[in-house]
């Protein structure tokens, strides 16, 4: 019985020993929600789409204001650009609906299918290309863009959403937050380029949320 439990042990040692380390490598870190979230769990519904530093939501081509958005991730130092910071975005279409347009299951029922994913290169930039958000039909609230953060080590929580500067359903709370996540205000001052409007909104790891280590 001894040499058949021996020769398992030297089958299994010899299987790990035999990973390739780049694959070791892929295995992510624990997913960790900080805070509370409802749906930042859809940071993880990317499947086997490969993630850059730029992304196209799916309603850039649509008609509407078409925008840009860019900026630069920051280590929680504030200085050292973040590398391999998952950002996924959503919002509404043009009627200010969260629109389940192809009837998904997962959190695209919710969130609709205007959502994306960006990646961080070494340099922290982030840019993606979408439509002006139309705003909730009961008008409570201004136009923005929901953004949620996945850091490599596996922690994720929720920004402040982005807003639209000159919208008049704008408060002080969307202007002028008291320690906004993620260390910044959301709302941005849009010049246009060509066709396109667009702003710029920089974030740092961790600033303001509670419970960050």
């Amino acid at each position: 019985m001894k040499p058949v439990i021996y020769l398992c042990l030297s089958l299994f040692l010899l299987f790990c020993s035999s990973v390739p380390d780049q694959q070791k490598k892929q295995i992510p870190n624990e997913p960790r929600l900080i805070g509370t979230c409802e749906g930042c769990e859809a940071i993880f519904e990317y499947g086997d789409k490969p993630l850059l530093p730029v992304d196209t939501l799916p309603d850039f081509h649509e008609e509407g204001m078409k925008v840009k958005v860019t900026g630069t991730i920051y280590e929680p130092d504030g200085k050292t650009p973040a590398e391999g910071v998952i950002l996924y975005l959503y919002h509404t279409n043009q009627k200010g609906i969260y629109e389940n347009r192809f009837e998904k299951k997962n959190w695209e029922r919710r969130h609709g299918y205007i959502r994306g994913w960006v990646k961080t290169g070494k340099d922290g930039r982030y840019e993606f290309f979408t439509l002006k958000p139309g705003i909730y039909p009961d008008r409570n609230n201004p136009a923005h863009i929901h953004p949620t953060i996945l850091e490599p080590n596996g922690k994720y929580y929720w920004l402040e959403d982005y807003y639209f500067s000159g919208d008049s359903l704008l408060t002080k709370r969307e202007i002028s937050p008291s320690n906004p996540h993620g260390g910044s205000a959301g709302v941005l001052k849009l010049t246009k380029e060509g066709d396109i409007w667009v702003g710029e909104r920089d974030f740092v790891l961790g600033k303001n949320v509670s419970g960050y280590e």
